[in-house]
């Protein structure tokens, strides 16, 4: 990449100096757990508590966010925080047969002891993230595979991906599978156990399910709901197309098309970014949008936080495949233009929290600002902390 434009490098200081000073250490002073273990889920908008079961997902989520933040230099007790959710992700989230429960109780109770695959990809991804910061990496690889081998002989689809549960129930779904394509990229990047190369068969199967099914045959919108032969449903559901995955899936295609020298995954990603930059970003707020139909009319004129982090990565992502240095740096300006539109989110009235939901109107809908989201901010900042160098405010 181009050195970075101005504006890329004052987003980045702006929301590095919110992550390390605010956001890092009000979620774990008060959203770190140090009586039952894990993490709480939900702060209200005071900054108060408000106690929920413990999903797997957010466990995992949690243990990324902050293994990034000590690699990104971050000087709070990163390891400690890591270590924290690791025991509590092995100790009490996965269940005796090597698979995780979906949600446990406080007390460490199996509230929801069924296969989702979503919350398998969110193990699978913390564990990746922890594998530098740990004192014994091998332990999680081991843990790692064992967990991909298990989902491959329960929950393996016949033609691709995984099902949903076993018994089968529908529709299936590419948002679970795009997590599970991330989570393998993760654990490529981060090394397996030595002649392991199952994290690169599934990264593979994955990208080439979304290449032949999840895109629109006719415009390559990212479609959300499946028959149980990968065949979009009938009625509305099948018309659903996010901007905010069609932003995330062009970030991991993208990843993907560089590694296997894919340049049809590469235009994938490309349109991928338009649909969503053209049609799912409101020029009146500049925000992305929760939901289009898959002939670009609007569904869902809201905008969450996450699709704003998400608009971050992709267009990071973009400024990489620019061809010429005009195109690298009108792709960082519409990323700083992203970062700017996220930090809207931010609370004044708690540091380090956030808003969820912004309304076409420009107000807030009052909700509690939710942990998990801290995932999505914190990788869109890893992304943008290499874009710029690292530091390079």
């Amino acid at each position: 990449m181009n050195a970075p434009v101005s504006s890329l490098l004052s987003a980045h200081a702006d929301l590095r100096a919110w992550l390390f000073d605010e956001a890092l250490p009000l979620w774990w002073r008060i959203g770190g757990d140090r009586v039952g273990g894990g993490f709480f889920e939900l702060l209200d908008q005071t900054g108060a508590v408000v106690e929920v079961p413990r999903r797997t997902r957010l466990v995992g989520r949690q243990i990324f966010s902050y293994a990034k933040a000590a690699a990104m230099g971050w000087d709070g007790p990163a390891k400690e925080i890591v270590d924290h959710g690791i025991d509590f992700l092995l100790g009490r989230s996965l269940a005796p047969d090597g698979t995780f429960h979906g949600s446990v109780a406080p007390d460490g109770t199996p509230l929801r002891p069924v296969f989702d695959l979503y919350d398998h990809a969110f193990a699978l991804f913390g564990l990746a993230a922890a594998v530098p910061v740990v004192d014994d990496p091998d332990r999680l690889k081991t843990v790692a595979r064992g967990v991909r081998e298990k989902m491959l002989a329960g929950w393996k689809h016949p033609v691709a991906g995984f099902e949903e549960s076993a018994p089968r129930s529908l529709p299936l779904q590419a948002n679970p599978h795009m997590h599970i394509f991330e989570a393998s990229l993760a654990w490529i990047e981060a090394g397996p156990i030595t002649g392991d190369n199952g994290w690169d068969a599934l990264a593979d199967e994955i990208a080439e399910l979304c290449l032949k099914r999840f895109l629109h045959p006719q415009n390559g919108a990212l479609r959300e709901f499946f028959d149980g032969n990968w065949n979009t449903v009938d009625g509305e559901a099948g018309r659903i197309v996010e901007p905010g995955h069609q932003f995330e899936w062009a970030w991991l295609l993208k990843r993907w098309g560089l590694m296997r020298g894919r340049p049809d995954a590469l235009a994938a990603a490309r349109r991928l970014v338009e649909i969503a930059e053209t049609h799912g970003v409101d020029p009146a707020s500049g925000l992305a949008i929760n939901e289009l139909f898959d002939d670009f009319s609007i569904r869902d004129d809201k905008s969450r936080l996450w699709p704003q982090t998400e608009r971050i990565k992709a267009w990071l992502a973009m400024a990489d495949l620019g061809a010429t240095a005009a195109e690298r740096s009108a792709a960082q300006e519409r990323a700083a233009i992203a970062v700017r539109g996220l930090m809207r989110y931010f609370s004044k009235e708690v540091p380090g929290s956030w808003h969820e939901t912004i309304r076409p109107d420009g107000g807030f809908m009052p909700a509690e600002a939710r942990a998990s989201s801290l995932y999505h901010i914190t990788c869109a900042f890893d992304c943008l902390d290499a874009a710029v160098g690292g530091g390079g405010a």
